[in-house]
């Protein structure tokens, strides 16, 4: 009963992976959600959650495809005692709030567990269109595989869970304004559209996207830091909706030390994602914004 599923960070990939690109994925453990009893649901939270996740179910019933995957009787049954999740994952940060809620039904009331990861990813994704619309199912996917991973049209690659290299640090800037998911996607949905904006995102930003990870996970500083630089002025050309007004000086101010920022999730407010190879010079940098370092 007392799994942890903890939030994840989608370091780069959010939108390029649409295009069956890469993504690339890490646990977040600052933040974590687990299943609970609580009969009289008289908890913080426990009734608003018990709530929530009798919806997911009727929303899984409701689908042919995925009702045949969960022992929802099992689930109604627990709901009825109490059951919740205690969840301190910030809801419209990009963090997961949703993916870790629906990687712990996959995983408490599946009837069998999924080998293929791919099509794991899949089912984990209509499931969590229930909260978003549209879902890829990597968020969940993380938060049930509690590893980093790296994902494309290969395949997923699980990575070490000290893959990252010592000398490159990673943060998170609080935008202070919650992101809503939907209308961003469907703005990108609809940019995609047009044949202009969609040779030059495939052309110019996907490969970009790629160098980021190939060199973060190579280890390969400088060269990360420069295409970190190049991501940052994509986002603007590409992904300006999803910068927040009140961060969007972190995206155009240019320090004399290796430093860079991009979206976090679908963007739109949570987090700013960012990495340095210098703390106290980050620090300085960032001393009027609320930041989380990494473990």
């Amino acid at each position: 009963m007392n799994e942890t599923f903890h939030s994840k960070i989608i370091l780069f990939g959010e939108y390029s992976m649409i295009f069956d690109s890469t993504a690339l994925m890490i646990p977040f453990r600052h933040f974590k959600a687990e299943w609970k009893m609580n009969p009289l649901l008289d908890g913080p939270g426990a009734l608003a959650s018990n709530k929530s996740i009798r919806k997911f179910m009727q929303y899984l019933a409701d689908d042919p495809e995925l009702s045949m995957h969960f022992d929802l009787q099992h689930l109604d049954a627990d709901l009825g005692q109490g059951l919740f999740l205690d969840s301190d994952v910030p809801s419209g940060y990009g963090l997961g709030s949703s993916g870790t809620l629906t990687a712990a039904v996959f995983k408490r009331y599946a009837l069998r567990p999924m080998d293929d990861l791919m099509e794991l990813k899949r089912i984990l994704g209509r499931m969590e269109s229930c909260f978003h619309g549209s879902s890829s199912g990597i968020d969940p996917l993380q938060c049930y595989l509690k590893r980093p991973f790296r994902i494309g049209p290969e395949g997923v690659t699980l990575l070490p869970e000290d893959f990252l290299p010592s000398d490159i640090h990673v943060f998170l800037v609080d935008t202070g304004v919650k992101s809503n998911t939907k209308p961003l996607v469907q703005y990108f949905k609809e940019k995609r559209n047009d044949p202009a904006y969609l040779d030059a995102f495939q052309t110019e930003y996907v490969p970009c996207v790629k160098a980021c990870i190939d060199q973060l996970v190579a280890g390969e500083k400088e060269d990360f830091f420069a295409s970190l630089r190049q991501l940052t002025n994509g986002q603007l050309k590409f992904l300006r909706p999803m910068i927040t007004d009140n961060n969007i000086d972190l995206f155009l101010e240019r320090p004399d030390f290796p430093i860079g920022f991009k979206i976090s999730g679908s963007g739109g407010g949570g987090y700013v994602l960012g990495f340095t190879e210098d703390v106290a010079q980050a620090q300085a940098f960032l001393r009027e914004e609320t930041v989380v370092w990494m473990d």
